[in-house]
């Protein structure tokens, strides 16, 4: 038998042996107490996630996770750990939540990773983890084909390999190399000494420049800041990779149908509509943005209650602040600009009702642990007459089934206090409110008569006498305890 076809014959059957999705698993290398250390070491760089099977935000994560493994395979790898059954390695890398998500380079916990959670996402940020800070480019051709790219890109020219600025835009590229795409000249025929930012070309329009100098001294601050001013320009494209960074600011974000990748001129379409409105508002403390609204479906969905049919071909517009208060424009949204010009007065006035996502207010709530929702919030959390320990969960948590009885038992204990409310608050499918960090479950809060503004993180034992003891260290008057046992 001819040697070539048995060859196929296996390459085929071993092919559909391995389905997309069971080889994408295999590209995700586990990693455990007992290998860690031996393999991670063999890894130039490596992405890991520490995670709980349990964890809905990692299940969440999983499949994303492993598309970005077999885009990245061969450039970075990726790797996981099951924290409870590995607990030794885990608790070294002083993983407390879960996802948690590190890089490593040959073994050693080099940062966290703070990127963006989808495949895509991923797979931009950890390439940016490979190869030099900036790339030398040596012709005009060579920054020409740099600049004209998806992405903003950081230029810096210099007089020579020993230029005195040279070094400090090194090590800002190093810094930075996460975010944003740098590259250095040293060659004055190029280009002139400075340092440019050149905007995508997809975002080119008539109401700023395409590229920025920067004028300033220098240093790694003074650079940092300057890009941070400049790179997004007038009306940023919002990405589910760079949106966290455009929300540290009030964030105005239009909505459509966008797709810079197939549609460049349908996209700017209504870019710049809203960018002639937004250039009537520079200056008051809101930025603008525009989306592709499928991207953000489910969080539309879950945080404005937003579906992708809404508008038709329209954009729809929000308004979330840095603080987290979330508004939506309600009028269609008008070619002219008009409905968005009226949105942003009624913004600016206060006249309008913030958006929140909140479950329906119970009809009977006469349990002795009370459920609120994010309606109900204040006329329960917030009641200044009453001493409130409120407990954030999801209803998929097994710590949060694991502690019901115990809370219940609590709640009972103290249903003749008047002074005192046991509640607790799906934070799945309710806004948290603002001064409640909540990133795991359960998570227990004490909001004390005159300090609702600051309330109180529980982070002691979980059963019921050491409840009681925080209870009567921090409530504002003597607990009601009928028939309780003294050593309690």
């Amino acid at each position: 038998m001819p040697v070539i076809p048995v060859l196929s014959a296996v390459s085929l059957a071993l092919v559909s042996l391995c389905p997309t999705a069971l080889c994408a698993r295999r590209d995700v290398l586990e990693l455990g107490d007992a290998d860690f250390d031996y393999l991670a070491t063999e890894h130039e760089t490596m992405l890991v996630k520490f995670y709980a099977p349990w964890c809905g935000h990692c299940k969440k994560l999983a499949p994303e996770f492993e598309k970005a493994a077999g885009r990245l395979k061969g450039i970075v790898q990726l790797a996981k750990v099951d924290c409870t059954a590995n607990s030794e390695t885990c608790g070294r890398f002083g993983v407390t939540g879960y996802p948690t998500l590190k890089i490593f380079r040959f073994g050693k916990d080099s940062a966290p990773y703070d990127g963006p959670r989808s495949a895509s996402g991923i797979y931009h940020y950890m390439t940016k983890q490979t190869g030099p800070d900036s790339l030398h480019l040596k012709s005009k051709e060579d920054l020409q084909n740099f600049v004209n790219n998806y992405d903003a890109s950081i230029v810096g020219v210099f007089s020579g390999t020993d230029a005195p600025r040279l070094d400090e835009f090194l090590k800002a590229a190093g810094l930075l190399r996460e975010q944003f795409r740098f590259a250095h000249i040293t060659d004055l025929q190029v280009a002139e000494e400075s340092v440019l930012l050149f905007r995508p070309p997809r975002l080119a329009n008539a109401f700023e420049d395409s590229v920025v100098v920067f004028t300033d001294y220098l240093t790694i601050s003074s650079l940092r800041r300057f890009i941070r001013d400049n790179i997004y320009g007038l009306c940023p494209h919002m990405t589910m990779e760079n949106r966290d960074r455009l929300r540290v600011r009030d964030l105005l974000t239009a909505y459509y149908d966008l797709d810079y990748h197939h549609n460049v001129r349908g996209s700017n379409y209504w870019r710049n509509r809203v960018m002639k409105v937004a250039s009537k508002y520079s200056g008051r403390g809101l930025i603008f943005s525009v989306a592709n609204k499928r991207d953000f479906q489910a969080e539309l969905e879950d945080d404005y209650g937003l579906g992708t049919a809404d508008g038709g071909e329209l954009p729809f517009v929000t308004i979330r602040t840095k603080l987290g208060h979330k508004y939506t424009m309600r009028e269609e949204f008008t070619r002219d600009g008009q409905s968005l010009e009226r949105f942003l007065e009624d913004y600016f006035a206060g006249r309008l009702k913030r958006y929140i996502r909140s479950e329906p207010v119970p009809e009977k709530n006469a349990a002795p642990v009370k459920v609120v929702v994010a309606e109900s919030f204040d006329d329960i959390v917030n009641d200044p007459n009453k001493d409130v320990l409120i407990q954030f969960y999801s209803p998929s948590c097994p710590h949060c089934k694991k502690l019901e009885p115990v809370y219940r038992e609590l709640a009972e204990t103290l249903y003749s206090d008047p002074n005192v409310v046991v509640a607790k608050m799906n934070a799945v499918d309710n806004d948290v409110p603002l001064g409640y960090d909540v990133q795991g479950f359960p998570t227990i809060y004490f909001a004390p008569v005159g300090k609702k503004d600051d309330p109180v993180r529980y982070q002691g034992a979980r059963e019921l006498k050491d409840f009681l003891k925080f209870l009567k260290q921090e409530a504002s008057h003597n607990l009601v305890l009928p028939g309780l046992k003294e050593e309690l």
